[in-house]
């Protein structure tokens, strides 16, 4: 049974950082995407960036160069780093984890089926 444990997030400033962490276990990491998604109030959960067992990356055009994702395999965690906030990121940030869709269906919520519990991130202006 694939689990996900997230922690990090908070609140932040305008142009601040925050961090996420995803804890993942009971996967085949040789075949999985692990990534994260966000939910603001009142949207559809949305793609923000996706990493595969090859590190090859996938971001949001909202996000390029600002978020990084990374994992470590050894610990089989699964990280977010989130530079230059804007208010517009305010949202739930989810993990995600499921056997690799195709590139260019990566960022699609409704491919992944293992979910985080969500973690707030909150940008004030």
């Amino acid at each position: 049974q694939v689990q996900l444990l997230q922690s990090g997030g908070g609140s932040a400033p305008s142009g601040g950082s925050l961090a996420l962490s995803c804890a993942v276990s009971g996967h085949k990491s040789y075949a999985y995407c692990m990534g994260w998604f966000r939910q603001a109030s009142g949207t559809e959960r949305e793609g923000v960036a996706i990493i595969d067992s090859d590190d090859r990356t996938t971001y949001a055009d909202s996000v390029k160069g600002r978020f990084a994702i990374s994992r470590d395999a050894a610990k089989n965690t699964l990280y977010l780093q989130m530079n230059g906030l804007k208010p517009e990121d305010t949202a739930m940030y989810y993990c995600a984890a499921d056997y690799c869709p195709s590139l260019g269906s990566r960022l699609r919520a409704d491919k992944y089926e293992h979910w985080g519990q969500g973690t707030q991130v909150t940008v004030s202006s």
